[in-house]
C-alpha cells in the first residue's frame, strides 16, 4: 500500500506515534558502550553465525549484558540494523508496530512512500502487516531488527503478529529478541526447523578470563583464583560483576571484599542500596529515591520533587560516574530499570506516605511544561483526578476520548475517578466517557452539571477551553439524538470560542475541530440538508492532521459515500466507501471506525447490483462492529440496506418490518422516512395489495429523487400512470442526480409508453436506461420492472446492450464499446454539444488534454469536464473508445 491521496500523512511526515506524541528517538539508538565495556569475541562470532537463521534469541536475566553485547555486534554489521527498545506502553499493538515501522524507516530499510504505520494505538490491520512482510521479502539482503527488552511485551496478539511478519518476510528479515523471559512465540517450531539461534544465560555468563579483564577495566586487579571464586559466586552475571567491581575499587581490600560478597538477587538489591548509595550525600540519596517514581526526568522536574535546586549538578555527577542513570538526550535521564525498582521499594519503606505527593508534584510540573500524557498518568497515580481532568480539558485534548487513538487508555486512566472529583473538567470527562459508550442519560446529565458550574464561574480566558469542550459534547449529543438545531447552536458557539483560544493550541488538536464538524454534518445529513452536509464533510475528509484525525476523516468519507448513494450515484458512492475502508486499513486500524458506514454503503450498492450474497456478508460485518444504536444516520442506513435486501430476497413481510430505523430522534429524517415508505409500499404491492401500497406512498415527493422514481414505478404497477408522471415531474434533478434516478425514471416512462401502445418510444427509453445502467452495473431497476420489459429485452439491439451484465451472454470487457449498427444508432440517439465535438475531434488527432486546452483557449479542467460529459453520453470510459463510438454513430 502506498501513500494516501492527500487525506493523511505517514509517520515520517507527522513525526508522531499513534498516541499523537513525538517519537522518542532514544528508543531507536544503539545504546552507547561505556569505557568499561568488555568486548567478548566468542559471543560476536556466535551472533554472526546466527545470521543464517531468521530468529535469534538473546535470553538472560536482568543485567546479564544482553543489550550492550547486541549493540556492540550490531554496530559492526554492514547490514541495515533497526533497533527498538521496547517499553511497557508497547503492549498496545498499534503503538508497538508504529515504533517498529519508524525504526525500519530510520535505518533506511523502508522507502518514504512505503505502507504507513498504524494510527490506532489499540490495534493494527492484517493487511498492513502483510504489506510489510511482502516488502521485506523482496529485499536482496536481510534487515536486522533488534527488539531490546522484549520481555516488556506481554500481549499475545503482538506476539502472533510478529511471528506472522517473520514467517512471511522470508530471508528479508533477521529478528533478534533481547529478553529476560521466554517470548510468546512458537520456539519449538523454529528449533525443529533449525531456524533459531539461542544465546542464553549460560553462554552470556562471564568466564573467569573475561571477568578478570572486566575487573581490570574498572581498576580492580585480582589473582586468578580470586577471580574464579567471584565468577562462581556471581554465576558470571555481568551486572553483579560490574557492581562488585564498582564497590570493590572503593575498598582497601578488594580481594577480601569480593570474597565476602554474595550475588543472589536480594543481595544485589542490598548491595545497590547499601554500597552504591554509600558515600553519596544525603541530597543525592534523597534525589534518587524521589525520582524513582518517574519513567524519565530532567533536572527541573527532579527539583520539583526534591524542593531543591541542585538536581542538575547531582544528575550530571551520577551519570558521569555510571551510577545506573542513563542520559536520554536534551537533559533528560532515566534510571536503570532494576535500580529504579529497588529504589521505589526502598522509598515505600523509608517514606511510606510520600509516593502520592511525589506523583502530584510531578503532575503539576509536567502540566506547566506541557507534557500532557505524563501529567495525566501522575495525576491519576496521585489520586487528584480534578488535576488530571483539568489538564486534559485545558489542553483541548478531550477529543482524544473519541478518536480511538488513546480512548481506551484514557478511559482506563479515569476509571478510578471517584465522587471526590467535582470540578467542571471532571464532569466533562465523565460526560465524554458516557457519550462515547452511548449512555445518553449519564452523558447529558454530567454535561449539564459541568455547564451549570461553568456558568457560575467568573469569566476568564482559561474557561474558553472548557466551554469549547462543552460545545464538542453538545454537538455529539445533538447528533446522537437527531437534533440538528442543537448541533448548529453548538457549532456557532464553538466558532465564537475559537476566537478566545491561541492558534497553537487549536493547531495542536485538529481532532477536536474534525470531530465537531463531523457531528454537525451528520445531523445535517439526517435532516436532509445534503448540500450543507456535503460541504463540511468534504473539508473534514481532506483535512490534514495525520493519525490524530484519521477516524473523523474516515467517518466523513463514509457519510459522503452515503450522500452519493442517496443522490443516485452508486458507482461514486462505492468509490468513496472503498476509499474510506482503505484509509482505515492504510492507517492500520483493525476495524472500520465508528459505525462502519462505508461498509453499509458498499452493501447498498451490492443490493442495487443484485449481488445479494456479498451484500449479506457486508451487513454481517457491520453487525459485528461496536454498537451505535443511538446514531441515527448509520441506523437508518442499515435499515435501508437490510429492508431492500430482504425485499429482493422475497421476504416482503420481513422487509416491511426492517424498514423502520429503530432510533429515537428529535427531528424526522425526510430521506429515512421516504425510503422506509417505499419499501413498505413495495412489500404491499408484492403481497397483492396495490391500494394499500399507493396509500403508503403519501408524503414521498420529488425532493428525494431516488425514492420518487421507485414510488412512480409502484404507482404505474398499481394502475396510476398519471400519479407516476406527476411524481417524476416533481423530481428536482438540477443535474445533480445520478444514474439510479435516470434509469428508474426512463423505465417508468418506458412502461407507460409500452402500455399505451408506443413501442418505439418504449424501446428508446429502455435502451437509454440500459446504457446508463451498464456502466454502473445497475440490475435492480430492471429486475423490479416486471414482465412487461421482457419482450423488449429480447429484441436484438436491446439484447446486445444487456448482454453479459444483465442478461446471459458473453461478458464484455470493462470499457469495451457496444457494437453499433444502423438499428442501434437510430434507437439510441446521442447528442453531443458543439464544444464536446470540438474536444473529440482533437482527441482523434491524438492531442493531449493540455494541447486541446491551448488550441481551444480554455483551461485543462474545462477540457476534462467536456470529456467526462462525452464519455457519459457515449457510454464509454476511455479516450480511444470515445473516438471509435463517436465515429460509429457518425458524430465525427
Amino acid at each position: 500500500m502506498g501513500p494516501s491521496d492527500g487525506t493523511g500523512r505517514s509517520p515520517a511526515e507527522s513525526g508522531t506515534d499513534p498516541l499523537g506524541d513525538p517519537y522518542l528517538r532514544t528508543r531507536f539508538a544503539l545504546p552507547s558502550r561505556p569505557a568499561t565495556f568488555l568486548r567478548r569475541q566468542r559471543l560476536l562470532v556466535h551472533l554472526n553465525q546466527a545470521l543464517r537463521t531468521p530468529l535469534t534469541l538473546v535470553n538472560g536475566s536482568a543485567g546479564a549484558g544482553k543489550t550492550l553485547l547486541t549493540a556492540d555486534w550490531a554496530a559492526g554489521l554492514r547490514l541495515p540494523v533497526a533497533w527498538l527498545t521496547v517499553e511497557a506502553g508497547d503492549h498496545r499493538p498499534g503503538v508497538f508496530w508504529a515504533y517498529v515501522f519508524e525504526s525500519l524507516r530510520l535505518c533506511g530499510a523502508r522507502a518514504a512512500d512505503a505502507a504507513r504505520a498504524p494510527a490506532d494505538a489499540s490495534g493494527v490491520g492484517q493487511r498492513l502487516l502483510a504489506s510489510l512482510a511482502a516488502e521485506l521479502n523482496g529485499f536482496d539482503h536481510p534487515v536486522v531488527l533488534v527488539l531490546d527488552e522484549y520481555d516488556r511485551m506481554t500481549n499475545p496478539e503482538v506476539a502472533r503478529q510478529l511471528e506472522f511478519v517473520l514467517h512471511h518476510s522470508g530471508p528479508g528479515l533477521h529478528l533478534v529478541l533481547v529478553t529476560r523471559t521466554e517470548p510468546l512465540l512458537p520456539l519449538h517450531r523454529y528449533r525443529a526447523a533449525d531456524q533459531l539461534t539461542e544465546i542464553r544465560g549460560a553462554e552470556l555468563s562471564f568466564t573467569p578470563e573475561e571477568a578478570g579483564a572486566l575487573l581490570r577495566l574498572h581498576g580492580v586487579h585480582l589473582p586468578g583464583p580470586a577471580t574464579s571464586a567471584l565468577v562462581d559466586r556471581t554465576r558470571g552475571w555481568a551486572a553483579g560483576l560490574r557492581l562488585s567491581a564498582l564497590a570493590a575499587r572503593e575498598s582497601t581490600d578488594p580481594e577480601r571484599y569480593l570474597k565476602e560478597f554474595e550475588a543472589d538477587h536480594s543481595t544485589v538489591a542490598d548491595f545497590l542500596l547499601a554500597e552504591v548509595l554509600k558515600g553519596r550525600t544525603e541530597e543525592t540519596q534523597d534525589l534518587l529515591l524521589r525520582v524513582s517514581v518517574l519513567d524519565r526526568f530532567c533536572p527541573d522536574l527532579a527539583d520539583a520533587l526534591t524542593l531543591r535546586t541542585d538536581s542538575e549538578r547531582l544528575l550530571a555527577n551520577l551519570h558521569r560516574e555510571n551510577a545506573f542513570i542513563e542520559r536520554l538526550g536534551h537533559s533528560w535521564y532515566r534510571l536503570h530499570p532494576l535500580f529504579r525498582e529497588i529504589l521505589r521499594a526502598h522509598l515505600r519503606e523509608r517514606l511510606p506516605s510520600a509516593e502520592a505527593e511525589l506523583h502530584l508534584r510531578a503532575a503539576r510540573w509536567l502540566r506547566r511544561s506541557g507534557f500532557l500524557p505524563e501529567t495525566l498518568a501522575h495525576g491519576a497515580a496521585g489520586g487528584d483526578f480534578d488535576l488530571a481532568a483539568g489538564a486534559l480539558v485545558d489542553d483541548l485534548a478531550i477529543g482524544q476520548l473519541f478518536t480511538g487513538l488513546r480512548s481506551d487508555a484514557l478511559a482506563q486512566l479515569f476509571s478510578g475517578m471517584g465522587p471526590e472529583a467535582r470540578s467542571p473538567a471532571s464532569d466533562l470527562v465523565r460526560a465524554a466517557v458516557a457519550l462515547d459508550r452511548r449512555d445518553l442519560d449519564q452523558g447529558l446529565g454530567r454535561l449539564r452539571r459541568a455547564q451549570e458550574q461553568l456558568s457560575e464561574t467568573e469569566e476568564s480566558p482559561g474557561l474558553a477551553a472548557a466551554r469549547l469542550s462543552c460545545a464538542l459534547l453538545e454537538a455529539l449529543a445533538a447528533r446522537l439524538t437527531g437534533c440538528p438545531p442543537r448541533a448548529e447552536q453548538a457549532a456557532a458557539t464553538a466558532e465564537e470560542l475559537r476566537q478566545d483560544l491561541p492558534d497553537h493550541l487549536l493547531d495542536k488538536h485538529p481532532e477536536l475541530t474534525a470531530l465537531l464538524m463531523t457531528h454537525v454534518s451528520s445531523a445535517r445529513l439526517w435532516e436532509g440538508r445534503f448540500d450543507d452536509a456535503r460541504a463540511v464533510l468534504t473539508r473534514v475528509a481532506s483535512a490534514p492532521g495525520g493519525s490524530a484525525t484519521v477516524l473523523p476523516r474516515t467517518e466523513s468519507m463514509g457519510h459522503l459515500a452515503l450522500l452519493d448513494y442517496l443522490g443516485g450515484w452508486p458507482g461514486r458512492a462505492e468509490r468513496r466507501a472503498l476509499a474510506a475502508v482503505a484509509e482505515a486499513e492504510r492507517a492500520g486500524l483493525p476495524r472500520p471506525p465508528g459505525p462502519g458506514l462505508g461498509r453499509l454503503v458498499l452493501a447498498a450498492v451490492a443490493v442495487d447490483r443484485q449481488e445479494l450474497g456479498p451484500a449479506r456478508v457486508l451487513l454481517d460485518e457491520t453487525a459485528r462492529l461496536p454498537a451505535r444504536e443511538h446514531d441515527p444516520v448509520p441506523t437508518a442506513g442499515r435499515a435501508l440496506v437490510l429492508s431492500r435486501l430482504l425485499l429482493d430476497s422475497g421476504e416482503a413481510d420481513a422487509a416491511a418490518e426492517a424498514a423502520d430505523p429503530a432510533v429515537s430522534a428529535a427531528v424526522t429524517s425526510p430521506w429515512a422516512e421516504s425510503h422506509a415508505a417505499v419499501v413498505r409500499s413495495a412489500a404491499c404491492l408484492a403481497d397483492g395489495r396495490p391500494d394499500e401500497a399507493v396509500r403508503l406512498l403519501h408524503g414521498v415527493g420529488g425532493d428525494q429523487p431516488v425514492c420518487a422514481v421507485e414510488a412512480a414505478r409502484i404507482q404505474v404497477a398499481a394502475g396510476r400512470p398519471r400519479a407516476a408522471a406527476e411524481l417524476l415531474g416533481a423530481v428536482r434533478a438540477e443535474g445533480r442526480t445520478g444514474p439510479a434516478v435516470s434509469v428508474g425514471a426512463a423505465l417508468v416512462r418506458a412502461r407507460v409508453a409500452q402500455e399505451s401502445g408506443d413501442t418505439a418510444t418504449a424501446r428508446r427509453l429502455v435502451a437509454r436506461a440500459l446504457l446508463d445502467a451498464r456502466r454502473e452495473r445497475l440490475r435492480r431497476p430492471f429486475l423490479q420492472a416486471g414482465d412487461w420489459i421482457e419482450p423488449l429485452l429480447a429484441t436484438a439491439p436491446l439484447h446486445e446492450l444487456a448482454e453479459g451484465w444483465l442478461r446471459p451472454g458473453r461478458p464484455r470487457a470493462h470499457g469495451e464499446p457496444v457494437r453499433s449498427g444502423p438499428d442501434l444508432a437510430l434507437l439510441v440517439p446521442v447528442e453531443l454539444s458543439g464544444r464536446e465535438r470540438d474536444v473529440l475531434r482533437r482527441l482523434a488527432r491524438m492531442m493531449s488534454a493540455e494541447e486541446i486546452a491551448a488550441d481551444l483557449y480554455v483551461s485543462v479542467n474545462t477540457v476534462k469536464t467536456h470529456l467526462k460529459s462525452a464519455y457519459r453520453k457515449l457510454a464509454v470510459n476511455r479516450r480511444g473508445d470515445a473516438v471509435r463510438r463517436a465515429r460509429d454513430l457518425g458524430l465525427l
